[in-house]
């Protein structure tokens, strides 16, 4: 896995909990190819190590089951991690994932693993932040469910372990995540508290037009779930993207990073040629004689920008003209006196 690159806005196509065999992680891993994603990421969890036994889900897209029998059924082997992770490689992906126990991370250490994403679940797990933070490397941290003085406490747990390579994810744990919870605005939060930091959007709504409106906004990270079919049977498929839908937010935001341009105000691309055709400047509107006057009844401003500007009409009025000048010809400063 190749160091992670911040110089564009980073695109990861989180497909954990969304297969259970490694053919259906492979087919997952070639659609975020053609999506045109920057990552893949897993979710590392045993339940046994994750839940209690008398845990229960009640969500939205889970209604009321039992959390240790949800884990247990996408729970993934290290030799299932290890497969997945080179086939990733294989494609061009970079790989990562999320943690849930110390035995997670080792898991992941022996694996390679460049990146640890921790979960909205274990954002104030200040052991696990700390467990992780040691390895020295970069750290997404998702801040769902937590108020802005948590997100503090966690982002200061980890740099006290000497290590400030974190990402830090505006993350709603709603599932799905419906409109008016979005809050955007949190990203300007989090950019104006931590501006030494680099700022991503967790996306849990049902379409693409959050995470574009992210990264317009600023964020450097988008985390999308992704699937093969919304109706496939498992909680996360209905607020994940579709290959094509995920094409289209990748293919939105490289567009978009294009549209950002530089910043400089200055006339850009067929500006360039337009500011000659299609501004104006000071022009005859009748045949004008040697030695006559310029005035409001013989000079006016029109198209083309190739002459003297407009601003300078009332300084040309006055003027007298040094040669005979023909109607809709346009005026240079050699021509009056």
């Amino acid at each position: 896995m190749k160091e992670i690159n911040f110089s564009r806005c980073y695109i990861i196509a989180e497909i954990g909990g969304n297969f259970t065999t490694y053919e259906e992680a492979v087919k997952l891993i070639d659609a975020a190819k053609y999506s045109g994603v920057d990552c893949v990421k897993l979710q590392t969890y045993r339940a046994e190590t994750i839940v209690a036994k008398s845990a229960m889900f009640d969500m939205e897209n889970t209604k009321q089951i039992s959390q240790f029998e949800y884990f247990k059924k996408y729970e993934l082997s290290e030799k299932m991690h290890r497969d997945i992770f080179k086939y990733a490689e294989s494609k061009g992906l970079d790989w990562f994932s999320t943690p849930s126990h110390r035995t997670d991370v080792d898991m992941l250490a022996s694996l390679g693993s460049q990146a640890y994403k921790i979960g909205g679940d274990d954002a104030v797990n200040i052991p696990l932040l700390k467990y992780v933070a040691k390895l020295g490397k970069p750290v997404f941290l998702s801040t769902g469910m937590c108020t802005l003085e948590e997100v503090k406490e966690s982002v200061q747990a980890i740099i006290e372990e000497g290590n400030r390579q974190i990402v830090i994810f505006h993350t709603v744990s709603g599932y799905p995540t419906h409109p008016q919870d979005v809050n955007l605005n949190v990203l300007r939060t989090l950019m104006g508290k931590f501006p030494d930091f680099v700022i991503g959007f967790s996306d849990h709504t049902q379409s693409p037009l959050a995470s574009i409106a992210a990264a317009a906004m600023g964020a450097k990270v988008i985390e999308r779930h992704f699937t093969l079919d919304k109706n496939a049977d498992g909680p996360d498929h209905m607020l994940s993207s579709t290959p094509d839908e995920m094409k289209y937010l990748v293919e939105s935001i490289r567009s978009m990073e294009v549209m950002m341009g530089s910043g400089e105000k200055r006339p850009f691309g067929p500006e360039i040629k337009n500011r000659v055709n299609n501004r104006k400047s000071i022009l005859a509107i009748k045949d004008i004689e040697k030695d006559e006057k310029l005035s409001l009844e013989n000079i006016d401003v029109k198209r083309p920008g190739s002459g003297i500007e407009p601003k300078y009409f009332s300084q040309v009025q006055g003027k007298i003209a040094k040669r005979k000048i023909k109607s809709d010809e346009i005026l240079k400063w050699e021509d009056f006196q």
